[in-house]
């Protein structure tokens, strides 16, 4: 049974429309850098405190003969060595976007996969290239209160897309989850934790 660790809606999506059955139980975790963490650390930290979190609850629980895989995840942006997590209101969404406007910024997602073999913890990397945006754009777009709940105040699935010329590397992992590398990771896991015939 594969769990996902994460609230976020993207993250579903992306995982139903690979073919996975899951289902998801979300726990709070704090979500502010530790001094000096670099942003790598960072998203790959919380990917696996929320998938432990989780882990440790439904395996107290967990009577299928199915193992319990639990996959957490954090994004976030970054821009300047800032690390852009989701907006605090109007005005921090603005400014990330005039940060992000006529540059070419990163995008890093942990994650996390715990199963009784153990954790697995990656990252993944992706360069996102954004055109230069007028003031009048910028608070257009977060009048539509899109930019609210996006790491870096955007949605390259929304409409945002039509400033997005040029990403290198994957694109689902800006929009919130490395589908390759997490059904990578899952595939070795079921492969490990499946019975192997006695012979």
């Amino acid at each position: 049974m594969l769990i996902l660790a994460s609230a976020s809606p993207r993250r579903r999506e992306l995982l139903t429309q690979a073919g996975f059955s899951f289902q998801v139980e979300s726990i709070s975790v704090t979500e502010a850098p530790r001094p000096g963490e670099d942003p790598i650390h960072l998203v790959k930290r919380l990917a696996r405190e929320k998938a432990e979190a989780v882990f440790s609850a439904a395996s107290k629980h967990h009577a299928s003969k199915d193992p319990l895989l639990v996959l957490g995840a954090d994004t976030v942006v970054v821009c300047d060595r800032e690390i852009l997590n989701k907006p605090a209101g109007d005005a921090d969404a603005a400014r990330m976007l005039r940060l992000l406007a006529g540059r070419t910024h990163q995008v890093i997602t942990g994650v996390c996969l715990i199963s009784s073999l153990g954790v697995e913890v990656a990252a993944e990397t992706t360069r996102v290239t954004m055109l230069a945006l007028s003031n009048e754009e910028i608070l257009a777009y977060v009048a539509t209160r899109e930019p609210m709940d996006k790491a870096g105040a955007y949605a390259i699935q929304g409409r945002a897309c039509r400033w997005i010329p040029r990403i290198v590397g994957c694109y689902f992992n800006v929009v919130g989850l490395p589908i390759a590398l997490v059904n990578t990771m899952i595939e070795s896991a079921h492969s490990q934790l499946a019975p192997h015939p006695v012979s």
